[in-house]
């Protein structure tokens, strides 16, 4: 039997496109296991972590959080397992991207709107930075009686 070769924090960092200082938090909260050690206490990875990191990668970028990340590779690990909790995360996930997506559409809106109304001059006659000033804000009193 050949045995797999160990790869440095260095070589999984750049097969995964992580950076070291990730893997390292990730293995602190848990996401990662404790690597192998070698004398020099050195970290040493197999392809195994390099998967495992991959996927974790994969998750972060289409924006799922630690939490649902914990909670995919935890169902990734019983491959009979029927996938609707898998579906069930990535559809609530899918609807709170959709809604940041609104959100973000509006802003874009207000901003087409202050920079339609900019017309050049000075930065006193600046209509966006006036839109953006707030306007005296009044405290409230309260009156006991």
């Amino acid at each position: 039997m050949i045995a797999e070769p160990a790869l440095t924090i260095g070589e999984v960092a750049r097969a995964t496109g992580t950076q070291a200082e990730t893997i390292r938090y990730y293995e602190r909260i848990g996401l990662l296991p404790a690597p192998l050690r070698t004398a020099a206490r050195y970290r040493i990875y197999d392809r195994s972590d390099v998967s495992r990191l991959a996927f974790v990668k994969r998750s972060r970028d289409l924006g799922f959080t630690i939490e649902e990340v914990r909670v995919l590779l935890a169902l990734a690990q019983d491959a009979e397992r029927d996938c609707k909790e898998v579906d069930a995360i990535a559809r609530r996930h899918l609807t709170d991207v959709e809604g940041r997506i609104g959100d973000l559409q509006r802003l874009a809106k207000e901003l087409r709107r202050l920079i339609g109304q900019c017309q050049g001059g000075n930065i006193s006659e600046c209509r966006i930075v006036e839109a953006l000033t707030p306007k005296t804000v009044q405290p409230r009193i309260s009156v006991k009686s």
